[in-house]
Formats: structure tokens, C-alpha cells, sequence
């Protein structure tokens, strides 16, 4: 850049005198165009034979070449048709800025103004596009010929890449500075302007749904402070097509099934500095459905079946939604009797005057494709077997697109790519298809900091570095450590999805607690091992993971006032044993869930060596149930047992514990046995637990990601082992209840730009007098 501005100096100063001079030829020379030319031809140019051809002007091009572009050869007469088609072979080339011929004799004088060479390219003002980029997308290159088509075509190429960007008001000049021997260097100047974006969204036709609402149901948002993490408030020509498409999947999900958007009009201000977008629509009137039927044309398909996948029902309001769910759902009933290549068409009969639609899912057999071959481009890092592994259809098999649609998502929830598509293109055959499966790939590396503060811990900092994708093998390797006001902990995980090639998992954990627990109990408690892991697939939701745990708890700094219980069991307990724990999960989301259920089992058992003796069992369970879109009511409960089988019981280290975030309202450590002296908790054998929660919209923008919540917590902890007689403690008053614990609460949880955020005020409405409870929680992290 400092090379080319030198240059620029150097051409200014020695050009000087005779710049206006050179610029008015140049400008006459850029400015000519093949008909000028050809006009510009003496009339006397056509005459009799050609003795010989003479080329003038050449400085880099050889004159053969020129010859080879010229339709007249030597003894052939001179006519308009072939000088025409000559002129136009020769600036077809895009050599030459300008091209005359004459005829002096018998010789056909070809005189020729050579296109200069490109020496160099810069761009000057791209603060905020990288110059690899534009490069990247210019056609001229150094050393390459230059003309003024190729300059202005370039120029639209780096405008739309602004656009593209939402920079609708960048300014792009090409500035040409001459240099000797024909050659120039080429300046992009670049005002880039401000991010143009959306100052307001406006809807004409509405009358049953508010702009509001509608505006949550675009991408597009309009301009705001807290959106700066974002990209949606930026002008984009696509997204608006895509936003048809989300008003329109909108008002047919509440039956309006003759809705149109009319036109979507993008203004841009007057400054230049926003666009006003404007959606003009026709909702047209509700429809509730008629009839709903379902008619096959193969005979082992019973239609008492097929209509119990149906999820339409006549007398509903129509839902396209339900539509599209029944024909999937049909789609894979019929898949999973044996029929891959079922069909199911939907026929639609629509009654304006009574506004029903009636629906008949035809379910016929359609023809048989068989999968000839599985395509997978796109993936740079990843290798293919990553990939293949998840597609559930293999070269061979019966097509079937229920399949596909599983692979893709399968795919996709390897969080590897930013964009997966699977698609299917015909064979070498009628009966043959090719599955094509293209991938975008994202990072997968995460650093991370964090700085928080909760309620449990107080102040804390943590960070972690991961690979989700180790070495494109799909392996999972993580190191984390967190430091808090009561907590410490470091912890190395490696998890491999696909071990020794099978449809099974394998990984280990390493990790170092050490947690304060005076203020609740008197003591600080550390725990230090490793856990083996082995888990497989036993269906598409249903799972099983087994595991070997060797861990060290230690029970230290006691405080001399504390429990004799506590005192009598300080030190540390080694635990070692199996377990397992068996998943079945129907939810639709594993991080976010608002629909579905999962039901989980454990039991583990300590014992083969170590200190600790036990059997401890578990069963919980999850159903989140959409009441209206963003309206979800959950229920969570969970019930586990433990019980140790040798003479000293379950250590204090091992038993079970409830109250913090497991149950708002109470403390941590608040509910459960208790030392009638001290205060100290002392852990219980028995729990049993549940929460029913309602999730609903604050009413604030969707992309704020702030949720309210309403809230009951229930349950209890109960039973523990006294320290064998003649121990300290094995006499000490204990407060234990197993009664009911009630608490009811509401709160919020909020993703801020700064990290997640929760906050919950909870009351205790049954509760025993020797519980702790607490009215706030709060919870605030962020990572960067």
C-alpha cells in the first residue's frame, strides 16, 4: 500500500505538466466503442484485392495474432461484411481500446491502440471489509489487461458486497493512475458509509393480529439498542423474501387459508441511513376443517391405523401445521410397517361458503427407488465417516424420505456445520437415486471466560477450553475450571460418540471439587476421582450409558461446634462401584424443551473395594406440554432411594441432599435431616421431589430472550443412619421428617448479550421449623 502511494506521488509529479492532456486521451480512448471505430474507417477502405496486411501499433501483442482475428486474407477483396466481422473479432479480444483499418494500395493497413496492463490494485477506506475479500471478489488481477467493462463490473461486485452487509450507502470510485510502458494502477476508493438498517416495519391489511405480533413472527427486526449482538435489524433483500414465507406459515397455522402477502417494499430513506419496510397482506377469512379422512390403496395398511396417526380433527380451526405433521406421521407408520416408498398426498377440498376444508391423505405406494449412491461434499475438516455414520439410509437400502428427513437432523445435532442439506437427485437409473449431503462447517473450538455471581456460590470466575470436533474425528475433549467464593473446581472430559467404530460411546471424566460448606454445616467437603463411561443406542430415543466411578470425598475443617455426627465423620470415604443409568427421551429439544417427555432410571451400587457400601436408585422424569406458542407448562419430578449394607450405613459423605436450585425457596442444603443442637443438615436416604413450573412471555421482544416463570416446588428428604453405637453422635436429638415441603414462587430467566440470568422469589408454604428457607435467588454469568 505505502509502495502504491509512492506511486501515485511519483506519477502526480512527473505528469503534472501534461495531465489534462494525457486524461483527454485517455478519456477518448476509453470512451471509444466498436461501431465509433468502425465509423471512424475511411470510407476508400473497401476496394479491390488485398496484397498483403500491415499491423501498426502492436507493443506486447504480436502482429500474427492480430492477423489471426482478421477475416480477409491476402488476394481477397476488401468488402464491408468481412472488415465488419474483422473489427468486431478484434475488439471482441478485449485487447484493444481501439481498432482503425485503411487501405493504401494493395495493402490493408490494420492500426491497433493496445488495452494497458494492469500493474497494480489497491483499496483505500475498507475499514470494515477485509482487502482478501474484495480481491477475492474482483475479476481484474495484476498483469492482466485492463478496460473500463471490467472496472464498472467490479465496482458492482464490491457494492453488493456491502449490501450484502447492510452498508447501503458505501461509495465506490475506481481511480486510474497512469505509468509508462501501457500500464496503469488501479484504486478502489471506498466510502463505506454507516450499516443501513430497518427503522420500521409496517403491515397494511392486518385486522386480527396487532403489528406486534406479526413483527415477532418475521426475522426481520426493527432497529434497537440491544441488538447490536445481532444482524436481524440490518437490511437484507433475502431475509424479506423469507419473512413472506414466515407471515404466510403464520396465518395458516390459525386457518386462514386463503392469506396472501400482496407486496413487501423496502424504502430507503431520504439520508440514506434506514429502510422502511412495508408488508401489504389480505388475510381473507378462518377456516375450521370438514371432513377428515384417509384413504389407502394398500391393503396391509388398515385405515383404523392410519387414522390414528391423523392429528387433524373436523370441527378444529384448520392448521397447516397439523397437515404437514399427519402427512409425516403417516409417511413413517407406513415406513415402519415395510412400505419405504409409500406415498401420502393430502387432497384438499375447500368450501369458502361454509369456510371449512376437507382433507383426504391418500396413502398409495409409490415407486420403487432404491439408494444407488451417498454424496457428501463440504466438509474441509470433518472426515466422511463422521458424517456417513449419521445418514440413516446406506447405498442399497430402500429410499425413504422420512429417513432422509432424520438424517439431516441427526447431522445437524452434531453441532459441526452451520448448514446441512440432504437432498436426492435421480440415478443412472429410473429406479436409482443419488442422496447428495453438502455441509457448511462452523468452529468448533470454544475459549471461554466467565464472571458471575449466585446465591450459592457468591462471586465467581470460571473458564474452559473444548473441542467439540477433535481432530474431524467427532471426539469431545473439554477443560474447565471454575474459582468462587465457596467453590473450587477443575474437571477433564473426553467423550468418543462412535467407539471403535460402533454405535456406542466411550469417554472418561476427571475432576477436583472442593466446596464451603461452613456457613451450612460447619465443614468443607472435596471430592477428587474419575468416572469410565460406556453408553449405546438401544432405539432412536431410548439410550443406556454404564460407568465405573473411583472418587475419594473427603469431609474437612470441621468446625469444633459443629454436629458430633459431622465430627465423627470427617475424613475421607473412597467410593468405588458401577452404575447405570437408562434414558428415554421424546422431547423436541434437549437444551430449550417445550414439548415432549423424557423419562430417566439410574442405580448405582459401591462396594467393589473402597470404603463406602451402598445401593443407590433414581428415577426421574420431565413433560413440558405447549399450551399456546411460547405458553409451556412442565412438570419434573424425581424420587431416588440409597441404603448401605454394611455396619456403618450410608457415610455422611454419599447421602442425598435437597434445597437451593433443586428446590426454590429453601436454602442449599435446607430441607432434610437435622442436628437439633447445631442447625447442621445432615443428608437423608429417602427423596422425593417435583416442580410444576408455566413458562410464558414477558411481552418483550422474542430475541431478548427474557421468560417469566410461575412456579410450585414439592417434596421431601427423610431417613438417615446414625453412627454406630459407642460413635460420637450416635446419641445426638435429631429433627427428621418425611412430611411434605411446598413452596410457590415466580421469577425469570433472561439470555442476556452479558450471559444467562436468573432470578426467582419463592415462598415456603408447608415446611417443618427446623428447615431453612430463603425468599431470593439470583444467578448472573457471563462468558466471552
Amino acid at each position: 500500500m505505502n509502495a502504491i502511494a509512492t506511486t501515485v506521488g511519483r506519477a502526480r509529479k512527473t505528469f503534472g505538466a501534461i495531465g489534462m492532456f494525457l486524461g483527454l486521451g485517455m478519456a477518448l480512448v476509453l470512451s471509444a466503442t466498436p461501431a465509433q471505430a468502425q465509423f471512424a474507417t475511411p470510407r476508400g477502405v473497401v476496394g479491390g484485392p488485398v496484397g498483403e496486411i500491415r499491423i501498426e501499433g502492436t507493443q506486447r501483442i504480436a502482429p500474427e495474432t492480430v492477423r489471426a482475428y482478421v477475416t480477409i486474407q491476402p488476394g481477397e477483396a476488401a468488402d464491408a461484411e468481412q472488415l465488419d466481422k474483422s473489427l468486431k473479432a478484434l475488439f471482441g479480444t478485449g485487447l484493444f481500446a481501439d481498432v482503425a483499418m485503411r487501405q493504401e494500395g494493395p495493402a490493408l493497413v490494420v492500426r491497433v491502440v493496445e488495452n494497458p496492463i494492469v500493474n497494480r490494485i489497491a483499496f483505500e477506506g475498507n475499514r470494515r471489509m477485509k482487502e482478501e475479500n474484495l480481491t477475492n471478489e474482483i475479476t481484474l488481477r495484476p498483469r492482466t489487461v485492463f478496460t473500463r467493462a471490467k472496472v464498472q463490473a467490479d465496482v458492482k461486485r464490491l457494492q453488493d458486497i456491502y449490501r450484502r452487509s447492510g452498508r447501503f450507502a458505501a461509495t465506490i470510485e475506481p481511480k486510474v493512475i497512469q505509468l509508462p510502458q501501457n500500464r496503469v494502477d488501479l484504486v478502489y476508493e471506498i466510502e463505506e458509509g454507516q450499516v443501513t438498517g430497518v427503522q420500521r416495519i409496517n403491515f397494511v391489511g392486518n385486522k386480527n393480529f396487532a403489528d406486534g405480533t406479526l413483527r415477532e413472527q418475521i426475522q426481520t427486526r426493527e432497529s434497537r439498542w440491544y441488538r447490536f449482538l445481532s444482524s436481524d435489524d440490518v437490511y437484507d433483500p433475502d431475509r424479506l423474501s423469507y419473512d413472506r414465507e414466515l407471515l404466510r406459515k403464520h396465518y395458516l397455522s390459525y386457518g386462514y387459508a386463503d392469506f396472501r402477502v400482496v407486496s413487501a417494499i423496502a424504502e430507503l430513506s431520504p439520508d440514506r441511513e434506514g429502510f422502511y419496510v412495508t408488508f401489504t397482506i389480505e388475510e381473507g377469512e378462518r377456516y375450521r376443517f370438514g371432513t377428515i379422512d384417509v384413504s389407502s390403496q394398500i391393503r396391509d395398511l388398515k385405515t383404523e391405523d392410519l387414522k390414528a396417526r391423523v392429528r387433524a380433527s373436523a370441527g378444529a380451526w384448520y392448521d397447516a401445521d397439523l397437515v404437514d405433521g399427519s402427512v409425516t406421521a403417516l409417511t413413517d407408520f407406513a415406513g415402519s410397517a415395510g412400505y419405504a416408498f409409500a406415498e401420502v398426498r393430502p387432497r384438499v377440498q375447500r368450501d369458502r361458503e361454509a369456510r371449512t376444508v376437507s382433507i383426504v391423505f391418500e396413502v398409495q405406494e409409490g415407486p420403487r427407488v432404491y439408494v444407488e449412491r451417498i454424496n457428501i461434499v463440504g466438509n474441509v475438516r470433518t472426515i466422511d465417516k463422521v458424517i456417513r455414520r449419521e445418514v440413516a439410509l446406506v447405498e442399497g437400502d430402500a429410499f425413504n424420505t422420512s429417513k432422509m428427513r432424520t438424517s439431516r437432523r441427526r447431522i445437524q445435532n452434531l453441532q459441526f456445520f452451520d448448514r446441512v442439506d440432504v437432498t436426492n437427485v435421480p440415478g443412472e437409473s429410473p429406479d436409482r437415486t443419488v442422496v447428495n449431503v453438502e455441509v457448511a462447517e462452523k468452529s468448533t473450538g470454544e475459549l471461554s471466560f466467565g464472571i458471575g455471581f449466585s446465591t450459592a456460590d457468591g462471586p465467581l470466575l470460571d473458564g474452559s477450553i473444548r473441542e467439540r470436533n477433535l481432530l474431524g474425528r467427532g471426539q469431545d475433549i473439554r477443560l474447565g475450571g471454575t474459582v468462587s467464593g465457596r467453590r473450587n473446581q477443575i474437571d477433564l472430559s473426553f467423550t468418543s460418540p462412535y467407539f471403535l467404530d460402533r454405535n456406542m460411546s466411550a469417554g472418561f471424566d476427571l475432576f477436583h471439587i472442593r466446596r464451603d460448606y461452613q456457613r451450612e454445616a460447619g465443614y468443607d467437603f472435596q471430592s477428587s476421582g474419575f468416572v469410565l463411561r460406556n453408553g449405546y443406542v438401544l432405539s432412536e430415543n431410548f439410550k443406556q450409558e454404564v460407568r465405573y466411578t473411583l472418587r475419594n470425598d473427603d469431609i474437612m475443617s470441621v468446625n469444633p461446634l459443629a454436629s458430633a455426627i459431622i465430627i465423627d465423620a470427617q475424613g475421607g470415604v473412597l467410593q468405588s462401584g458401577f452404575g447405570h443409568t437408562t434414558t428415554y427421551d421424546r422431547r423436541d429439544d434437549t437444551v430449550d424443551p417445550t414439548d415432549g417427555y423424557a423419562v430417566k432410571l439410574s442405580n448405582d451400587v459401591a462396594g467393589v473395594g473402597g470404603d463406602a457400601k451402598f445401593l443407590k436408585s433414581s428415577i426421574s422424569g420431565q413433560y413440558y406440554f405447549p399450551i399456546a406458542q411460547e405458553y409451556v407448562f412442565a412438570l419434573v419430578g424425581e424420587v431416588s432411594n440409597i441404603f448401605g449394607y454394611s455396619g456403618d450405613g450410608v457415610r455422611l459423605q454419599n447421602r442425598l441432599q435437597l434445597g437451593g436450585d433443586k428446590f426454590r425457596g429453601f436454602r442449599t442444603q435446607g430441607l432434610g435431616p437435622r442436628d437439633r443442637a447445631t442447625g447442621n443438615p445432615l443428608g437423608g436416604n429417602v427423596l422425593y421431589s417435583g416442580s410444576a413450573e408455566f413458562m410464558f412471555p414477558t411481552g418483550m421482544p422474542r430475541e431478548f430472550g427474557l421468560r417469566g416463570l410461575l412456579f410450585s416446588d414439592f417434596g421431601s428428604l427423610s431417613k438417615f443412619d446414625r453412627p454406630p453405637a459407642g460413635r460420637p453422635g450416635a446419641t445426638s436429638l435429631v429433627d427428621d421428617s418425611s412430611s411434605l415441603r411446598v413452596s410457590v414462587g415466580a421469577g425469570f430467566n433472561w439470555r442476556s448479550p452479558f450471559g444467562p440470568v436468573r432470578v426467582s422469589l419463592a415462598k415456603a408454604v408447608m415446611k417443618e421449623e427446623f428447615d431453612r428457607t430463603e425468599l431470593f435467588r439470583f444467578s448472573f454469568g457471563s462468558r466471552f
